[in-house]
């Protein structure tokens, strides 16, 4: 995935949960200007941030749906 895939990811599971990015960083254990600078697109995340990600996409059932496909496709 590039930047700016997960960029637009961060962006649209936030929209659809209704999360801040503060809380969206709770959520993940990470901290707010992480968050805010994956959203931006200035970093990518880490093997494991971004696993943590998929995990709770898939923990979040119908209001992220379709979101794990476009993401994360099956391999």
């Amino acid at each position: 995935m590039v930047i700016t895939e997960f960029s637009e990811l961060i962006k649209e599971f936030r929209q659809r949960t209704g999360l801040t990015q503060e809380k969206f960083a709770a959520k993940l254990g990470v901290t707010f200007p992480t968050i805010n600078r994956w959203e931006k697109g200035h970093t990518k995340p880490s093997p494991l941030a971004l696993k943590q990600v998929e995990d709770l996409l898939r923990g979040m059932g119908t209001q992220v749906e379709g979101l794990l496909g476009k993401y994360f496709p099956q391999k």
